[in-house]
């Protein structure tokens, strides 16, 4: 709302002032309300521009997460939200882009005609002053230079064609399905945002755009001697017959930029001084549906539960970091991950593991809502399929903590739900929830987790033997005494149960799953949750990376 809200402001407050500012009144003589537009537009991209780097500063992010441990839970989930917020000013960034193109391309072909007019008309006589000095108005001084001769061939025309190119490529090589499928084309366009930013540095500098010089706003001011200009007589001796004279808008747009550029340097001069400390791959294990799992140790690493690194193979390819959830604990001396085969760079990842142990290349870890989970006394964690990972993390933490008789954990229940499509998925990480059931059993707090394993994909042959085995003690499926569920959850019964068993706790709901549970999660939270600040309350949390 904030940042709708400054938007609004600048674009109204400088049309406005274009619109009206003295200094502009030749100017707008020419090209109408279309300088308003242009510029109005010009700022507001000044500002988006300004953004766009904050959002994808993931050390600054984890920064200001820790210092905002203390702050209130509704101010640290806005870093949650640091994705969708640079996916919104990039929407702004190519609305504003296409508004000022627009209107800059109504301006072109006004100054093309006002130059080429033979009448007396103001924008006639503006366009014919100066022409052999620098104090000119219109930038076109020929009746022969074309529109597109000064698009292509100007400071401004030519920046603003590259730029717009850039965005353009950037933005539809981010939509889901090119992220999802080719995330290599997307990786790679998205560098574009070098030449988009030093395009945008040096757009403004020729300054093609004028306005009336201050010393020549006191000699002749445009509303006292604008009507004087189509009927001067050659022996003119009024007060307004000197010529006015123009000076070019100082470029500003650097002025914008450069504190976010200098601070996403120094991000990216960290990013790769970490990324060069040795790793050392202890083990790896592969896992049923192709997932890969790399145990892995690193001089300094230190981690929290829920949180994310950055991982590079040089042999496949020097240049591609891809994101992926620490599914170890921080008691543990090591740091893991998993990784499923989807796409061409984890195909590629796992096939060079099952020949060799390439070198691995780190960058993190970087902090995430998954983060918070203790900061709630009764948390339902959400997975589906490899969107487990974070919370294995999670009951990893737990199984230690009651290991080592932490007295200090304040979470008092954990509800988890784990949705795959096939069976092989369960197998990922079994081991660990059984051992958590024992462990739990051995400590007289079997009640503290809760968890319930869906199965969204089956035939009829697991589904017969299922029910031949329905009376055993554990799940045919998974072996656990939790028996496997079939089908997806009812979220509003799910809810309805923990908003009864809690009702005056504040429940923190956390999902690592695709947008559309998100959305049904989301809807539960707001559902559930009871107006009544003493009663129920349920804070949805996804994880973005």
């Amino acid at each position: 709302a904030a940042w709708l809200g400054i938007n609004i402001f600048l674009f109204t407050y400088y049309f406005l002032f274009f619109d009206r500012d003295g200094r502009y009144f030749y100017t707008r003589a020419i090209l109408g309300s279309a300088l308003a537009w242009a510029r109005a537009s010009a700022k507001c991209l000044n500002f988006n521009s300004m953004l766009i780097l904050l959002p994808v500063c993931r050390n600054l992010l984890s920064f200001l997460r820790g210092t905002c441990s203390c702050c209130r839970r509704t101010l640290r989930k806005q870093l949650d939200h640091n994705l969708t917020f640079h996916k919104l000013v990039a929407y702004a960034l190519a609305l504003l882009t296409a508004v000022h193109t627009i209107a800059h391309l109504f301006n072109l072909e006004r100054y093309n005609q006002s130059q080429q007019a033979t009448d007396s008309s103001l924008p006639a006589v503006l366009s014919k002053m100066h022409l052999q000095g620098s104090k000119w108005l219109n930038p076109i001084h020929s009746n022969q230079t074309t529109v597109e001769y000064v698009a292509f061939t100007t400071i401004p025309g030519l920046t603003g064609v590259i730029i717009t190119l850039a965005l353009i490529l950037m933005v539809t090589s981010s939509t889901e399905f090119i992220r999802r499928n080719y995330f290599e084309l997307f990786w790679y366009t998205h560098h574009l945002f070098l030449v988009y930013f030093a395009g945008l540095v040096i757009h403004g500098i020729a300054g093609l755009v004028r306005g009336q010089t201050e010393q020549s706003m006191v000699e002749v001011h445009p509303y006292r001697c604008a009507e004087y200009l189509p009927r001067r007589a050659q022996n003119c001796t009024h007060a307004c017959c000197k010529d006015p004279e123009f000076g070019s808008i100082p470029a500003e747009s650097w002025k914008w930029v450069l504190a976010p550029i200098i601070l996403y340097v120094f991000e990216r001069i960290l990013r790769v001084w970490r990324a060069q400390q040795k790793v050392l791959v202890t083990k790896v294990v592969m896992h049923p549906a192709r997932v890969l799992e790399l145990q892995m140790q690193k001089k300094g690493f230190c981690m929290e539960v829920g949180q994310y690194i950055f991982v590079n193979c040089p042999a496949i390819s020097p240049l591609e970091w891809h994101p992926f959830t620490l599914t170890s604990a921080p008691e543990e001396d090591f740091f893991s991950v998993h990784i499923r085969a989807a796409g061409d760079w984890t195909e590629r990842l796992i096939d060079t593991f099952q020949l060799e142990t390439p070198r691995i290349e780190v960058d993190g870890p970087f902090g995430t809502a998954s983060e918070d989970v203790f900061q709630y006394e009764v948390a339902m964690l959400v997975g589906a399929g490899i969107g487990v990972t974070p919370f294995a993390s999670v009951l990893k933490s737990i199984w230690y903590k009651f290991q080592q008789a932490d007295q200090t954990l304040k979470t008092k229940k954990i509800y988890f739900y784990w949705l795959c499509r096939d069976t092989g998925a369960f197998a990922w990480f079994n081991d660990l929830l059984a051992s958590l059931e024992q462990k739990m059993a051995e400590s007289g707090k079997a009640d503290f987790l809760t968890y319930r394993l869906f199965l969204t994909g089956w035939d009829t042959s697991i589904a017969n033997n299922v029910a031949f085995h329905f009376d055993t003690a554990t799940d045919t499926v998974t072996g656990l005494r939790h028996k496997t569920i079939f089908g997806r959850p009812m979220w509003n019964t799910e809810f309805a149960a923990v908003a009864a068993a809690h009702p005056r706790s504040v429940v923190g709901v956390f999902l690592c799953g695709p947008e559309a549970l998100a959305k049904s999660l989301q809807k539960s939270c707001h559902q559930h949750s009871s107006l009544d600040p003493r009663k129920v309350k349920f804070y949805f949390n996804k994880e973005n990376f």
